[in-house]
This record gives structure tokens, sequence and C-alpha cells, in this order.
């Protein structure tokens, strides 16, 4: 969940008539550059595709939040619902776009800081906010314990056995992973297209070979089901800034290809009478596919002329949409259809937008005051204490 900008400028090369070990020239300043504002519109329709299957296209609790099955809600669309949960894939895809793009060209601190600034402070109130939503009496949902709560904090609930606070952090995890792989392998010995290049085919690799071995250590570091999507996004970012790069486009097909597979393996089930929802293996494709193609569309410039200025506040609103649609939305549908009789179709569209509302309250007064001093106090480097006199 990142904020998203054109290709920088190519790598700096060095000059002929450089004297080896000389003071280096200071590194230039890091450019202000036009936002990929379509990239940001995809970000948030990948958003709502999420809330669409949230709130109608499984079971659950947000089956005691309507009081009957979203089966019986929405006879007809609970079925394009389902496909909703697809939106994480397609957020992947984007997010190895934007690490990439983010971490080309930044040193381990400043990009560390950029990451951290961008998901902590919004994440640690929307904790705050669903666990008290949730211990009101009021409220028909079970809270977490204290305890699992504040660890929640820390966004280690998952590895740790804590339950969670908000359903959608396990997707946060995962991106957590990937942070830190690129970090260790690309960002920190410094980024260019031959090492992002071998970054992208070993991870690949060794992923299908997590995969095969089933093994739990293997998995939860490689990540093989969720592998080829952010390898897909890095390759479409090389797309981005060559788009004759043959190698480029090889790690954007054969991503795509491992990627819906991963997909229809994980997400597919035979229709049945007691299945609650059902998705064809070409509705899966198909969605992982228009993923991989909406971005490679973005980066490869098709879609520039999509540069409106409210789909940089409809990127801005994704993450914090994000964090807290789920649990409040319960809420939300709870009351108003429920206890007040609001039809269906009206009670999911002012949730929708009540969840709006509420992500553009969390941007305006947490991320855009504390977002630039958290990244400001973790870039800043430490001072040298002077040492004392022999």
């Amino acid at each position: 969940m990142t904020s998203t900008t054109v290709r920088p400028a190519p790598e700096p090369t060095r000059p002929p008539d450089a004297v080896p070990g000389a003071a280096p020239a200071p590194a230039p300043a890091r450019r202000a550059r036009p936002r990929l504002h379509a990239l940001d519109g995809l970000r948030l329709l990948a958003a709502l595709m999420v809330a669409a299957y949230h709130f109608g296209g499984r079971g659950g609790n947000i089956t005691v939040a309507w009081g009957s099955s979203p089966k019986h809600q929405f006879p007809t669309l609970h079925s394009w619902f389902a496909y909703g949960c697809l939106g994480v894939q397609i957020f992947f895809v984007i997010s190895g776009f934007v690490i990439c793009m983010s971490g080309w060209g930044r040193p381990l601190r400043s990009f560390f800081a950029s990451r951290a600034a961008r998901l902590l402070p919004a994440y640690w109130v929307a904790v705050v906010l669903v666990a008290a939503v949730f211990a009101l009496p009021a409220v028909a949902y079970e809270a977490v314990s204290p305890s699992d709560a504040l660890v929640n904090l820390t966004m280690f609930q998952q590895p740790l056995g804590a339950d969670r606070v908000l359903g959608v952090c396990w997707t946060l995890w995962v991106e957590v992973r990937f942070y830190a792989l690129f970090a260790l392998c690309v960002v920190l010995p410094g980024a260019t297209r031959r090492r992002v290049i071998m970054f992208c085919a070993c991870w690949t690799l060794a992923a299908v070979i997590a995969a095969a071995a089933d093994e739990p250590v293997l998995d939860l570091v490689l990540m093989p089901e969720y592998a080829s999507l952010f390898v897909g996004g890095i390759g479409l970012y090389l797309v981005h800034r060559d788009r004759r790069d043959v190698y480029a486009w090889g790690i954007v097909g054969v991503s795509l290809l491992i990627g819906q597979q991963q997909a229809v393996e994980s997400l597919w089930h035979p229709a049945g009478p007691d299945d609650f929802s059902y998705r064809s293996s070409l509705g899966i494709i198909a969605v992982v596919t228009f993923g991989f193609a909406a971005v490679a569309a973005i980066a490869l410039g098709w879609l520039r002329w999509a540069n409106w200025r409210w789909l940089t506040l409809a990127g801005a609103l994704t993450y914090p949409f994000y964090l807290v649609h789920e649990h409040l939305g319960w809420v939300l549908i709870d009351a108003l259809h429920q206890r007040l009789g609001v039809p269906s179709a009206a009670t999911f569209g002012l949730t929708v937008a009540a969840m709006l509302v509420l992500a553009w309250l969390l941007y305006r007064f947490v991320e855009t005051p504390l977002t630039p001093q958290l990244r400001a106090a973790l870039s800043r480097p430490r001072p040298e204490r002077a040492q004392p006199m022999p």
C-alpha cells in the first residue's frame, strides 16, 4: 500500500575519468515525479473487490450481521462477489511493482523508514478502534483478549498464534515477509537490473521447490502461494523501465502462469449443494490475468491519460479502508439492516460509503500528520558520539 510514481532516471554510471578511491560525488536528490494515477485507482478497485467479498460473497460472521446468508440477501450478485477475494492477488502484483520502484536507488534505512511509516500509523489506530468497538456491550461479536489485542500492535500476531483484531492483517504479514526478502536481497546490496532479475529467478525457483517439499519453514519464508504475484509485479516494473526487456517479459509470463495455478489451487472447488460459494477455474484465471494485464497497461503508459486528481485521493484511502472495512462493516450492517430495517442493497452501499468516510478521517487526521513524522524520525542518522581523549 504505497504511493506510486513513474519510472526513475536510469542508473548513474561511473564517469570514465573517475579516480579510484576518490571521494564520491554527492548523490543526486530523489526528484519528485508525476504519479501513476491509474495505479491508485486500481488499488482502490482491488480494495472494493475485497469489501464486496467480505460483505456479500462468503459466510461466517457476515451471516450473523445480515441475519441470514448473503446468498439470500444477494441471490444474483453473491456469486460475483465470491470472486472479490482475488483483489488480494491484484494487491500483491501491485505491491511487487511499487516496492521495486520505491526501493530502487534507496539505502536500506530509507527503505525501512518508508515502509514502516506507510504501514504503522493507520494500522495502530485501526487495531485500537476495532478492539474498542468490539469491546462495547452492544456489539454482538467476540472481542480478543487484552493480551492478544496488545500483541496485534506488533503485526506479529499471526506467527505468534494470537487472535487477530483485524481479519485482513494476514495479508500484511505476507507483505512484511516480502519486504524483508526484497530488502535483504536487493535494497541492501543496491538495486540493479541484473540483481533484480536474479532475485526474481531465484525466488521463483525456491518457491516452486518449497511447494513441492511441503515444508512449513520453507512455506513461511518463501511463500510459494504468493511469490509469483510479487515477482510478476517486480517484472512489470522492469517493463516499466524498459518495455523491450525480454528478461522482464519472461519474468511476467512465468509469474502469471504460476500465479493463476496457485490461485485456482487455493480458491477453486467443485460445485455442490452444500457449498456457500462457487467459483469457476476460468473465472479465477480471468481475474488474476486482469490484475497482471491492468498493471502491465499502467507500466507501458497506456493509461497515462487517466490522470484525474481524485485518483490520488482514491489511492490514499485504499489502505485505511482495507484495514477497517471488514469488522466495522459487520457492526454497521447489523445496525442498519437488522435493527433499522434498511434494505440489503441500501445497507451494502451505505456501509461501503461509511467505511470510505472513516478511511478519509484516518488518512486526514492520522496518516497525514504522523506518516512524515515517523518517516523522518526513522530516517534520521544517529549522531556519532565524540570519542574521549586518551
